[in-house]
């Protein structure tokens, strides 16, 4: 698999965790129970840093290559 298509493939990753946290944030909304809403925004949190993580990572793969491009230090060895 080249870097192109794995950066896709993040692509899709992140839209289906972005989905996912609309519909996690409609059900924090509405529910009216404390300790659910705190378990929702807990999973909210750590999805959206999934989220961010794909997108960042598909950029990466996307521009690897590209010359004059600055590659996230936290994504080097």
């Amino acid at each position: 698999m080249r870097l192109i298509e794995l950066s896709v493939e993040y692509r899709e990753h992140a839209r289906m965790l972005d989905l996912r946290i609309c519909q996690l944030q409609r059900d924090w909304e509405q529910s009216m129970d404390e300790d659910e809403r705190c378990m929702l925004a807990e999973r909210i949190r750590m999805l959206s840093t999934m989220l961010r993580e794909a997108r960042e990572l598909a950029v990466l793969c996307e521009r690897y290559y590209d010359r004059g491009y600055h590659r996230n230090a936290k994504y080097t060895i």
